[in-house]
């Protein structure tokens, strides 16, 4: 078989060019990252369980009528996503104060918010993802008045969808970031939410203890960021809720 032709490689994902004219092959690595890369280390099993998780997240999104990227899960590693131009900006949506916020604003952790609040962050490592206004945004060319109205609601609707599911299986979503790409269908623009939605992404407490099953389990070293997804994965159903206990739990197909 020929080698597959790699298009990027960033700290979580590898993409590839995919088979038909306008895809692209995401493919999930095992490699964990924390406060812009400064924290490395290599989880076994964590790109199986994002991969199975960001298609669940996308697929439930598409039901509802929130247009995405994704196309198909391809194996336990990688799936089929349509190309799209990304908007340089991580858009995040904060339920709860955490994170930067509470540095920031002086706010206590876990204080929910009198609404969800949308955040903007200019994409750029070498910056270290600086915290930006809808007013940079417009100076630099971004992205128009336009493509931020339907950012902002599409950003909504992923936080009203994510925030049930999640509360239906016991957990409060505390914040998530996700990021948008353009698609051209002819002349008309079209808006769709891309590269992933998985634990790394969101801030996830459980509901009656607090307990963290996100990524700051491992920026905290809280203990094992495997177990904290794998309970994420089991409680929506993605996985098995009694695997055995002598081998790997199996992720259902």
């Amino acid at each position: 078989m020929a080698r597959r032709k790699k298009i990027y490689e960033g700290k979580a994902k590898i993409l590839y060019e995919g088979p038909e004219p306008g895809t692209i092959v995401q493919y999930f690595k095992d490699d964990a990252t924390a406060f812009n890369a400064e924290k490395k280390d290599v989880i076994e099993g964590k790109g199986v369980l994002n991969n199975r998780l960001s298609e669940f997240f996308m697929t439930g999104l598409t039901s509802v009528g929130v247009p995405t990227h994704f196309l198909k899960r391809l194996n336990m590693r990688e799936q089929l996503v349509r190309s799209c131009e990304i908007i340089p900006l991580e858009i995040i949506v904060r339920n709860y104060a955490a994170g930067s916020m509470t540095k920031r604003l002086g706010v206590a952790e876990g204080t929910q918010l009198p609404r969800p609040i949308v955040e903007y962050c200019y994409k750029d490592d070498a910056l270290g993802d600086p915290l930006v206004t809808e007013e940079h945004i417009a100076a630099f060319g971004w992205a128009s008045q336009q493509d931020m109205d339907d950012i902002v609601s599409l950003a909504l609707r992923v936080n009203d969808f994510m925030s049930g599911l999640m509360y239906g299986v016991g957990i409060k979503l505390i914040d998530f970031k996700i990021e948008i790409g353009r698609v051209f269908e002819g002349d008309f623009q079209r808006l769709i939410v891309a590269d992933e939605i998985s634990p790394d992404s969101c801030r996830l407490w459980d509901i009656e203890t607090g307990k963290k099953l996100d990524k700051d389990v491992f920026r905290q070293d809280l203990g094992s960021l495997t177990d904290a997804y794998t309970e994420v994965a089991t409680r929506l159903g993605v996985m098995p809720k009694q695997p055995t206990h002598d081998t790997k739990p199996t992720l259902i197909n």
